[in-house]
């Protein structure tokens, strides 16, 4: 699951709440983001948003609670139908530490589209609130991710184990450390940082309008119950658990890993709307252009105080990642950002493993959709249509700018960066 996976591994691994200045709403941010009910919170949101076209700082908390209740409903609904995780490494995105439900809803091929519609439009909504800040804009506010969380099991309230800081922890098998010795998880949130949450709204959006341009149906129907085991999908009741039971990692649980090999092979998705494949390309380019505003508001700054994506100015190890940005991740990644871009705009070409001489047109693949056939676009003829003679990226090229990332490799950085 491509979308899941993208979710779950890169927004909810690090996805945060803008920042945003005082301005003349106090009150009602202050109030969103240490909001104990989804009540008070969706109060919150809507006065912010009622403020928005006069107060840009209004604009900016709005758009960052917009973002993360686009999560929430995303959360929400697998809860709603039962969600469960295969707990594998090979798919990071099923971790999500969704709480059980006893009782989960029957679901729907049409449900799981109409959440993927929710989530993704939400998701634009706050593009398009944090988008009408402007870009000078005083920005600044301080965010103990401790206090600011989703509900995740739907039953109104935002608990403490549902905070940023615990689902985070969750994700990396640990747990929130509140002794005097646990590193501080407050960040001053700046202008910079609204960028790159705008950012990551086109990213993710580029995965939803992907998925929903295609008809995933059979898919859903033979595989499902990998997640949803007790949704009444199709093969529920047809296809026992071979191991008798549901938990257990993906490789010690034949059941899991037969329907993941059955979920690969059903990748095999009709063109049901065109225009959605169009648009994820252009998500990803706004999301190019967004990454480079922000490492140029980055580089401007002159203080260091609580930086969440610090630039080689600001000293100091980032107490989330355990990371310190030097010049010369900051100019590998920009050398990254005019790779993607080149790609997909078709002036260099993907290389294939198994072809020499000829590249993949990545414009091409978006903007003349075909049916999308994950194991033939692997193994080569699923991308034949898409070939073309011209400059190909190489593999020293890649090299080169991964090198520059060191020990903690490159995916990291890549995902702290956006």
């Amino acid at each position: 699951m491509m979308l899941l996976k993208t979710v779950f591994a890169a927004a909810l691994s690090v996805f945060l709440p803008a920042s945003f200045a005082w301005a003349e709403t106090p009150d009602a941010a202050k109030s969103m983001f240490e909001a104990k009910s989804v009540t008070d919170r969706n109060t919150a949101l809507s006065t912010l948003e009622a403020a928005a076209a006069k107060d840009p700082a209004a604009a900016y908390a709005a758009g960052a609670g917009e973002f993360f209740t686009a999560l929430e409903l995303l959360a929400s609904g697998l809860h709603r139908h039962g969600f469960e995780s295969p707990k594998s490494f090979m798919l990071p995105l099923m971790q999500l530490p969704v709480p059980d439900n006893p009782n989960p809803e029957p679901l729907t091929y049409e449900e799981f589209r109409a959440i993927l519609v929710a989530f993704r439009d939400r998701l634009e909504k706050s593009a398009a609130t944090l988008g009408s800040v402007p870009a000078g804009a005083d920005i600044g506010m301080i965010v103990d991710l401790t206090h600011v969380g989703i509900d995740l099991n739907e039953d109104g309230a935002i608990a403490p184990d549902e905070s940023l800081a615990a689902i985070m922890a969750s994700l990396s098998r640990g747990s929130v450390d509140t002794s005097d010795a646990a590193p501080s998880l407050t960040f001053r949130f700046d202008r910079a940082d609204g960028f790159w949450l705008q950012g990551y709204a086109e990213f993710l959006m580029a995965q939803a309008d992907f998925w929903l341009a295609h008809d995933f149906r059979n898919a859903f129907d033979g595989s499902f119950h990998m997640l949803f085991p007790r949704a009444n999908l199709p093969l529920q009741d047809t296809l026992v658990p071979l191991d008798g039971g549901m938990s257990g990692n993906m490789f010690t649980s034949e059941w899991r890993l037969a329907d993941f090999i059955s979920l690969v092979h059903l990748v095999n998705w009709p063109v049901i709307e065109p225009e959605r494949r169009r648009a994820a390309r252009r998500h990803l380019l706004e999301m190019i252009r967004l990454s480079r505003e922000d490492w140029k508001a980055i580089l401007a700054e002159t203080d260091n105080d609580r930086e969440w994506l610090p630039g080689p100015q600001q000293k100091g190890v980032n107490p989330l990642t355990g990371l310190e940005v030097g010049q010369e991740q900051v100019q590998a990644w920009l050398a990254t950002l005019t790779v993607a871009e080149d790609l997909l705009d078709g002036r260099v070409l993907l290389p294939h493993f198994r072809i020499s001489g000829k590249g993949i047109n990545m414009k091409r693949f978006f903007d003349e959709p075909k049916p999308f056939d994950l194991v033939l676009s692997i193994t080569g003829p699923g991308i034949a249509p898409y070939l073309e003679s011209g400059k190909i990226l190489s593999s020293d090229d890649f090299g080169q700018i991964q090198s520059q990332f060191g020990g903690a490799g490159f995916l990291t950085f890549a995902l702290w960066f956006n």
